[in-house]
Formats: C-alpha cells, sequence, structure tokens
C-alpha cells in the first residue's frame, strides 16, 4: 500500500514493499532513542545498539540498509565498526555521528569509506534527510507513492519529470522542479521559508533564506503567467500552492 509519512514526503519501502531498516549506533541512551523515534515516524524499521561488538552483532542479524554510526563508542571506535561491518555487508551507507568538527577527523571518516557525517549538535531533520539521501543512491529503498502529482490543472510526473498545466508543457530546472514537487505535494498547506530550505536545499545550502523567494518568483513566471495564480503567499507565514480560482463567466 502506498503511504505517505505526516512530513508529506515519499516513504521509501523496498521493491517488495517491506519497511527500510536502519541501525542506530550510539551509547547514549537518550538520544539513540529519540533518533529511533524520529526514524520511525518515517516508516522505517529500527534497531539499536549502544556499543561496537552489539552493533556488529545486531547488523549480522538485522541487515540494515543504513547504520547511523558514533564515531566514539565504549569499546572501539566508529572506523573499527565500519570495517567490520563492510567486511560482511560491502554496500551497506553509513552515516557517522561525530562530536568532532575538525575537517581531519571528517576527512578521515569519510576516506575510512564512511558515506556522510553529521556533526553534534544537529537536528533531526538533516539526519533524515541525509539518511534519505544515501537510502536513495545506494538504491536499497525507492519511492512507493504514485508518480503523478496533480493540483488543479497542474501535473507533474515525479518518474519522468515533466511538468505540464492545462496540457501546456513547462520546463523547469532541477531546482524548481524539486520546489514545485514539495509544494504539491503538500497542496493547500502553507510552508515555510526554513521548512523549503531543508527539503529543497537540504544541508548542501548555507546561504539567506531569499534564495526561497527568488526561485518561488521564478515558478510563478512559468507555473502562473498568464492565468489564475495558483502559488500563494502568506506574508509572514510562507507559500502554498492550491487549485486556481477560474474567473466567473458571464452569460
Amino acid at each position: 500500500m502506498t503511504t505517505v509519512p505526516p512530513t508529506g514526503r515519499t516513504q521509501l519501502l523496498h521493491d517488495d514493499g517491506s519497511a527500510v531498516r536502519v541501525l542506530v549506533v550510539d551509547d547514549e541512551a537518550p538520544l539513540a532513542d529519540l533518533l529511533s523515534l524520529a526514524l520511525r515516524y518515517e516508516g522505517w524499521e529500527v534497531r539499536a545498539a549502544a556499543d561496537g561488538t552489539e552493533a556488529i552483532r545486531t547488523a549480522r542479524d538485522f541487515r540494515p540498509d543504513a547504520v547511523l554510526l558514533d564515531m566514539m563508542l565504549p569499546d572501539m571506535d566508529g572506523l573499527s565498526v565500519l570495517g567490520r561491518l563492510r567486511r560482511e555487508q560491502p554496500d551497506v551507507p553509513v552515516l557517522f555521528l561525530t562530536a568532532k568538527d575538525s575537517v581531519e577527523d571528517r576527512v578521515a571518516g569519510l576516506t575510512a569509506g564512511g558515506d556522510d557525517y553529521v556533526t553534534k549538535p544537529f537536528s533531526l531533520e538533516e539526519v533524515v534527510a541525509r539518511l534519505r539521501g544515501l537510502l536513495r543512491r545506494s538504491r536499497a529503498a525507492v519511492p512507493r507513492a504514485e508518480s503523478v502529482l496533480t493540483v488543479g490543472d497542474l501535473v507533474l510526473d515525479e518518474d519522468s519529470h515533466e511538468v505540464s498545466r492545462g496540457g501546456t508543457e513547462i520546463h523547469l530546472t532541477a531546482t524548481e522542479f524539486e520546489l514545485l514537487r514539495f509544494l504539491m505535494r503538500n497542496p493547500r498547506r502553507v510552508l515555510s521559508k526554513p521548512q523549503i530550505l531543508d527539503r529543497v536545499w537540504s544541508y548542501d545550502f548555507g546561504g539567506q533564506a531569499n534564495v526561497v523567494e527568488l526561485y518561488i518568483s521564478y515558478l510563478r513566471r512559468k507555473i502562473d503567467a498568464g492565468r489564475a495564480p495558483m502559488i500563494h503567499t502568506r506574508r509572514g507565514a510562507g507559500y502554498l500552492i492550491k487549485p486556481a480560482v477560474q474567473p466567473a463567466t458571464i452569460a
């Protein structure tokens, strides 16, 4: 069955429809519990381990699709755990959690075979976004939702990346497409600039929120130009998309 998490994002599932499996490895129990809760909220199956030995044992039985791995564990460091994990699951993506923020430490983790890292303190949204990216790139999971989004006479095909309004094709850049997709996955819902930045630009973007205004203006020129508007601003709150209100006809 197709399901969409409360965040409005497409749930990631295996081809057979089973849930994505993520192993959380951190010796701080409150943090591990919080991370596990956030990942379960995405509809994923989660197990946790408090040290390297338990992580290796759990991974052997659980066969995770991704691992969230703390660099500093009580019995061995994260790099050693990574080496052991990769001997049994060479392709499993690993996202490091680290309290260290020096370039050398980050490079060491990536050079050893880690796929990405987040530095403590971090936001749960950031961790989820990075894991989703790793899972997509690893092809361990695929989006399992309808590929065609429709709002009024606006149609977006997520598979072919084609967009049309009223049957007229609209050409969008990759970023414009992602922004429109996020809006259309949340019709009639006001999305704030921080929400849009986090979902569309993710952690790669470190600029100012006015980039959202800029790309909203780009979309309006292509989606709404010469037509009844679909993209609306709620001053001080954010942006939303909804079916256009057609002008009344006079008999």
